[in-house]
């Protein structure tokens, strides 16, 4: 690579990585200002029935992980090998099933957010608020799916800055709706799920707008043969496999961290644990804009087979993220009262708990983040079976830890994570230098 490409490649990993960030940063932003708000003006039970809502949410978010990000990568690769109808092909097919399987939710919402409620919450002081926030996110679920799966195409197509500008545009409909539904026209804990929604659908709005012009790559498109869409829906499936089973996992690790500390610690310990997820928020911010770079800018250099500048991504991107994960860590560790307080806890029990899980996590999040990166660098080196293994390890370890820890060592229960999570880091070591062994061999796409 001469000087000037080295120069080129720079600017262009800035731009997607800046871009990714800023769309992180807006997300995160919404997230956090969205419980803050709810913290201050519903109280601490509203900030737990958002966080004993998230599995359910972290779900859709799995199916669009699975239609979506898959597709995306797909879409890059083709993209870089100039493909145009076979790109967008493979975006008209994931764009569609996104809406339908968001309908389905939308009938879950209508019908049984009763039984969804229940699922997630077996306290009775904390069960309405949870089931109102629930009942609209599951009504508003073909935007939830629609707005990620679009970012991500949208942002592949070469247009991340509009992924930027319209996330940020979601996130302020969604806040200022907030305070409109909650204080003034006094919808509760359901008019913040309802603003959520809103925003989305602006969101949305915005990015079909990028996608009318005709000088960009993808439109919608199906004309195709039945096998033909089989097999491109397989693949579509098996490249978002990873990061969707990772992300059932962890789906199913915040129902279970949700029912082992409520069952616990009580209502102070939901609320310490909803203020650490909040935090993961933060941590999300470099890793969700390190992993959409590389998912995007990575699948390019795959398909137009520069290995040289693929290496360059991944350096690049490790460097950035461990940066900002120690600074972040530091900052929480300087201020936990500071962080607790700032999501609504103002009592002493609250403050108490909510400083030694934060402090906590705040180390624990930083081998998650390395262990999500890399499974994404396992699957683009088709390193199929070692990324299916980090799916699985990802969350499953931290269940059982988490669980032997409230039993038998319970005031050491917010370190489960950095226990769970270091004994993966042991694993994959372990298990990428044995390389003869059968399940992890490293296998060819």
């Amino acid at each position: 690579m001469t000087l000037e490409e080295r120069k080129s490649f720079d600017r262009q990993f800035s731009r997607f990585l800046w871009s990714s960030i800023l769309i992180a940063l807006s997300g995160c932003l919404g997230n956090i200002v969205d419980a803050v708000i709810v913290g201050h003006l519903i109280g601490e039970d509203g900030v737990s029935a958002i966080n004993l809502s998230r599995p359910v949410v972290q779900f859709m978010f799995t199916l669009s992980m699975l239609l979506s990000t898959g597709a995306g990568m797909l879409v890059g690769m083709e993209l870089g090998r100039k493909d145009i109808p076979r790109a967008t092909y493979i975006y008209s097919l994931s764009m569609i099933a996104c809406l339908i399987v968001g309908l389905l939710f939308t009938a879950g919402g209508l019908f049984f957010p009763d039984a969804f409620t229940h699922l997630l919450c077996n306290n009775e002081q904390l069960f309405q608020p949870t089931r109102d926030y629930l009942r609209m996110m599951l009504i508003g679920a073909p935007a939830y799916m629609m707005m990620w799966g679009l970012s991500t195409m949208v942002g592949v197509d070469g247009s991340p800055r509009l992924v930027s500008v319209a996330i940020l545009i979601d996130n302020a409909v969604n806040l200022s709706l907030d305070i409109v539904f909650i204080k003034w026209l006094n919808w509760g804990i359901q008019g913040s799920s309802t603003a959520t929604v809103v925003g989305h659908l602006v969101g949305i709005a915005l990015m079909f707008w990028h996608l009318r012009y005709k000088d960009n790559h993808l439109h919608l498109r199906l004309k195709t043969t039945a096998a033909k869409f089989g097999e491109t829906f397989s693949q579509i499936l098996s490249q978002g496999a990873p990061l969707a089973i990772a992300s059932v996992c962890l789906t199913l690790l915040i129902f279970s961290s949700n029912s082992i500390v409520l069952s616990s610690l009580g209502r102070a310990g939901i609320f310490a644990f909803s203020v650490c997820m909040n935090l993961l928020q933060i941590y999300n911010l470099f890793l969700a804009g390190v992993c959409r770079t590389i998912q995007s800018l990575g699948a390019i250099e795959v398909g137009r087979q520069d290995n040289e500048a693929f290496r360059l991504v991944l350096v690049k991107s490790f460097r950035f993220i461990t940066i900002a994960m120690v600074l972040t860590c530091l900052y929480v560790w300087l201020d936990p009262q500071g962080l607790v307080k700032f999501f609504g806890g103002c009592t002493p029990d609250l403050v108490s708990a909510g400083c030694d899980a934060v402090k906590a996590f705040a180390l624990s999040f930083i081998p998650f983040c390395y262990i999500y990166t890399l499974m994404i660098v396992y699957k683009l080196y088709s390193h199929h079976k070692m990324a299916l293994f980090l799916s699985f390890a990802l969350s499953l370890t931290v269940i059982p830890v988490l669980w032997l820890v409230a039993r038998f060592a319970p005031n050491l229960i917010w370190y489960s994570y950095l226990i769970a999570y270091g004994i993966e880091t042991v694993l994959i070591i372990l298990f990428h230098r044995i390389g003869h062994l059968k399940f992890i061999l490293p296998e060819k796409a």
